[in-house]
């Protein structure tokens, strides 16, 4: 197998077995990306969007000219196309009155109420770790670039400083810097606009 930069050109040149090996060096781990991205969304959800970043991809490769290294460019479109699919299923719950199931509820055919093994999180644990999430990612979402991206391929993407480094041209000092920086404003953050008395992010004691 050749250097990525000469299956790209094949990808280029319209070769069918280049997009496949494409796709299995990335499909994977483009989909483990957007699972990350995303705390709610379902395999059925992560496949879809995995699906739209993918078509991106052949629209647009004619458009990636190397500048970064070719996950990073996928992975940016990734989590485009995440927000764009999260953006759109919540507007159209808005519309079809959607209401979230309780995780107490009864089941329409037995009646009975759904029972979580004692070894797991409680339903109460359950519906604050869901809200941790949903703050995280809101707040993420606001955050802006630059910082988001680097958040998002540190911790979502698993990217490590020197790849941070490689990615976003930036020298490892500056890196680290960075993303300390951009996780004390990611913090700042969640707690100024959403702590407030919600328990999901308590304030601190004194």
């Amino acid at each position: 197998m050749g250097s990525e930069a000469e299956l790209l050109a094949r990808c280029r040149r319209g070769e069918a077995d280049a997009w496949d090996e494409l796709f299995d060096l990335h499909y994977a781990a483009a989909g483990r990306f957007i699972f990350q991205l995303g705390h709610d969304f379902t395999r059925e959800d992560v496949e879809e969007i995995c699906q739209e970043t993918f078509l991106s991809v052949i629209r647009n490769i004619g458009s990636f000219r190397g500048g970064s290294q070719f996950r990073t460019w996928l992975f940016r479109i990734a989590a485009n196309k995440a927000r764009d699919w999260r953006e759109r299923r919540n507007a159209a719950r808005r519309g079809s009155g959607h209401v979230p199931v309780s995780l107490q509820a009864e089941d329409p055919d037995s009646g009975m109420v759904m029972d979580i093994p004692s070894n797991q999180l409680s339903p109460g644990e359950l519906v604050l770790k869901e809200e941790q999430m949903g703050l995280v990612r809101e707040a993420l979402d606001q955050l802006g670039e630059p910082c988001r991206e680097i958040i998002e391929l540190r911790y979502f993407g698993d990217f490590s400083y020197e790849e941070l480094s490689v990615a976003l041209e930036l020298n490892p000092k500056t890196v680290s810097s960075r993303l300390s920086k951009c996780l004390d404003r990611l913090e700042g953050l969640i707690r100024r606009i959403f702590a407030g008395d919600n328990p999901a992010f308590p304030r601190p004691t004194t």
